[in-house]
This record gives structure tokens, sequence and C-alpha cells, in this order.
């Protein structure tokens, strides 16, 4: 298991596995305000979530525009989450240099199956050979969901 940051660089975009340089603010108001999936999220489990993860900043001349993090024991599994560029940066390609620069990531190598859940963005992580679970895996997969869980705790 790798301690370093992970980086790329793309022209002036950088993408940072460097928690030191991630903006938990702005993170914490996209996920609880503009995400549909972690709407009211206190930010205290932002910062848990992001202790626990490894966690992939966007940046555009050192200002922050997008994040990703992902869940995973480095060796089978993982679970991507919280992917989102700033609205006013979409539409540029962010988006697959972000998967790309995940997908490269030498912790994250050789895994049995990656997972994600997702509303609208099937298009960009088909770029990636993700495919919808087919019915005799979904047939294996259970869950716990609790949806309205960060409404109901305020």
């Amino acid at each position: 298991m790798s301690n370093q940051s992970y980086q790329q660089s793309y022209n002036d975009i950088l993408i940072s596995t460097d928690k030191s340089t991630l903006n938990i603010n702005m993170i914490h108001q996209f996920l609880s305000i503009k995400s549909y999936w972690a709407g009211g999220i206190p930010k205290a489990t932002v910062e848990r979530a992001i202790d626990y993860s490894i966690c992939f900043g966007v940046y555009r001349n050192s200002t922050q525009i997008g994040f990703a993090r992902v869940t995973s024991d480095r060796a089978t599994f993982a679970y991507l989450a919280d992917v989102f560029i700033v609205e006013e940066e979409q539409g540029k390609g962010l988006g697959k240099l972000l998967m790309q620069t995940i997908h490269q990531h030498p912790d994250l190598q050789g895994l049995r199956r990656w997972m994600l859940a997702t509303r609208d963005a099937h298009k960009l992580y088909e770029k990636f050979d993700w495919v919808n679970v087919d019915d005799v895996a979904a047939s294996r997969l259970m869950q716990i969901l609790k949806p309205n869980i960060y409404k109901e705790n305020q």
C-alpha cells in the first residue's frame, strides 16, 4: 500500500490524491447541496469518508474543480463514490481524465470487482469498461440502503 500521493497532469489540469490539498468546504458544499446522492450530508461525515478513502482532487491552476473517492481493500474490491466536476467545468472532458487517473492508480490494479451507483453518468463509465450488473450478478448482490439518512438525522 502506497502512502505517497499520486498525481497526473494534463495541460493546466492536475489530478492528485494529496488529501492536504483538498478543499473540504467545497466538497461538502457540492455533496450536501448539489448532489442527488448525498443531499444534506454532514460535514463531519464527508471528512470521515475522505479520511478512509483514496481521494482524487481535480484542480485547474490550484483551484479545486472536481473530486472522486474510492473505498478499497486495494487487493480485490473498490467502490467508486462522490464523483463530480463543478458545473462550470463540465463538458470539457475532465470526467474522462478523472476516470483515467483513477483507473491508473497503482494501488487499484488487479482488483476483481469495482462497484458504483449512478443515476445519470452511465455513458462516462461505459467508456472505461463499466457495465450494468447483469441479472445473475444482481441476484447475488445485497444491500442495506438508507437514501434519506442525512435528512433523518438532522
